[in-house]
């Protein structure tokens, strides 16, 4: 899926606002325009508030996108999040640029794939776990978190995937340990034709190295600080083999294979 060539600005209006773990919200907005074209792995960039600290937009996954409606996953983190959690509904002094940003891809004849999530990397996998069950395609879901209050969307997933595993560090909730000993587990005991990963960047690793091993296409949704979201500030560079990418333009969801993590991997020029 690429991405948007012509985002657009909206005005949203917030319809809920929950806590759903602890330092966890799910802001559900009225954005019919965005709802109608955003894709699995897009994001948006929302302005929260008018004052001197807000005047760089924050990014945002697309959890849900359905009739006029998105849902965004947040962790509270900062001053703008901070902010974000006391909005309530019916608020309507927020406005969001979207779509941005280039999706998930599902390759042609797919019919078997594995999301691994680890913590609030569940956030961009929501709306791609419904897109390949409405395609009819079996889908596995593996996810991680520190205790069983921080599997955000499993609701969703249970509901949708063909099954789904889980991994908790205090062993709350499914395995205790990574997520990626299930992931191992699951790689080794079933053909998938791709996994799609987003968590923490050393879970990410770790899942695209076992995919290499069994070469099983992969692909990731990176975290880089955004300032513009469009690809002009340059904040949010990926290395890649093919060169400098743009998080924000380029990605956030890359071919795992094309990302070049450390400096050290970076082919030498000739």
């Amino acid at each position: 899926m690429t991405h948007t060539e012509h985002p657009f600005v909206e005005h949203v209006e917030v319809l809920s606002n929950v806590r759903v773990a602890s330092g966890v919200g799910l802001l559900s907005l009225t954005a019919p325009r965005c709802a109608a074209t955003i894709r699995p792995g897009q994001f948006v960039h929302l302005r929260i508030g008018t004052q001197t600290s807000n005047l760089l937009r924050r990014p945002f996954s697309v959890h849900r996108a359905y009739g006029q409606t998105i849902e965004i996953l947040y962790q509270v983190l900062g001053a703008g999040t901070l902010q974000l959690a006391e909005k309530e509904p019916g608020d309507t002094s927020m406005d969001l640029v979207g779509p941005l940003g280039t999706g998930w891809r599902v390759p042609q004849n797919t019919s078997h794939a594995l999301l691994v999530a680890g913590g609030l990397g569940a956030a961009p996998l929501g709306m791609l776990a419904e897109q390949l069950a409405e395609a009819g395609i079996a889908t596995v879901v593996a996810q991680g978190a520190p205790t069983a209050e921080r599997l955000v969307a499993r609701v969703l997933f249970d509901r949708v995937a063909r099954r789904t595993e889980v991994a908790t560090d205090d062993g709350s909730a499914g395995e205790r340990g990574f997520v990626t000993a299930v992931t191992a587990r699951l790689l080794a005991a079933e053909k998938f034709d791709v996994v799609y990963t987003c968590g923490p960047e050393v879970m990410e690793r770790a899942v695209i190295a076992q995919c290499q091993e069994r070469g099983v296409a992969c692909q990731v949704s990176l975290e880089r600080l955004m300032a513009c979201g469009i690809g002009a500030c340059l904040s949010c560079v990926v290395t890649t083999k093919s060169g400098l990418k743009r998080a924000c333009v380029d990605g956030p969801v890359f071919d795992a294979e094309e990302v070049l993590f450390d400096a050290t991997e970076i082919p030498p020029k000739h």
